[in-house]
């Protein structure tokens, strides 16, 4: 069932990640963390820049892992809540 769960689920996720991230707000917050990097980036010597870039790189990576999770365990929780309210009622 959760492998199922998870199939159902997928364009869903995707979906609401992204109006999330149509969200005005989102957008500039992102444009703000671009504009930090992009001045970190100029800062650091030549060495150390490719040691940021493997950094945000893992950070990009796990904030996607991150974001199905957690969508996907709020679906699980509001499934096992219909159906603890829905034994209850009977």
């Amino acid at each position: 069932m959760i492998e199922s769960l998870e199939v159902l689920a997928d364009p869903l996720i995707r979906n609401r990640i992204e109006t999330l991230y149509s969200n005005s707000d989102i957008k500039q917050f992102s444009s703000d963390c671009e504009q930090y990097l992009e001045l970190i980036r100029e800062s650091l010597p030549d060495n150390l820049r490719h040691t940021l870039f493997l950094y945000e790189d893992t950070l990009t990576s796990l904030q996607t892992v991150l974001e199905s999770k957690i969508y996907l365990q709020g679906f699980k929780d509001a499934l096992y809540l219909f159906n603890e309210l829905h034994i209850q009622m009977k």
